[in-house]
């Protein structure tokens, strides 16, 4: 990746890991809070993930691939977005990783997003973006 300008955002869900780590990994799930994405992947690192979807009655197919998989812990991917008119080549990637902590019952999930242009890119990211997305996979994993 060619930026240090990472997003983060941290949400608590008040149900343990395992019920997070579902949300993050079931594709039933996260059509629910990703903006009725279709996503595709064998969850193994080196395998290919695929979201696609329609936003704003034009349809979407972003991609990456699965980097690390630590169940109820760690799940992290590269993802690029080919909308946003960036070539397809790997300085164009951002990584994701989703990190989740148990504490007492409650998981800590948090969210990160490197290869952003600027800190006010990857701040508004996280508010505009991720805040959103957090705030459904808790809705999804607390139901």
């Amino acid at each position: 990746m060619t930026s240090s300008f990472v997003a983060e955002k941290q949400v608590t869900i008040n149900t343990p890991a395992v019920a997070v780590w579902e949300a993050l990994t079931d594709p039933a799930k996260v059509k629910q809070y990703m903006f009725g994405t279709d996503m595709q992947t064998d969850w193994k690192v080196g395998s290919a993930i695929a979201w696609r979807g329609e936003w704003k009655g034009e349809t979407y197919e972003d991609k990456g691939e699965v980097l690390a998989v630590e169940p109820h812990t760690l799940l992290r991917m590269t993802h690029w977005i080919p909308r946003t008119g960036a070539e397809d080549k790997p300085e164009n990637y951002h990584t994701v990783t989703y990190r989740l902590t148990e504490r007492d019952g409650k998981t800590i999930l948090t969210v990160t997003q490197d290869n952003n242009a600027s800190q006010e890119e990857a701040d508004s990211m996280a508010e505009n973006n991720w805040g959103p997305v957090l705030d459904g996979i808790k809705k999804v994993a607390e139901a």
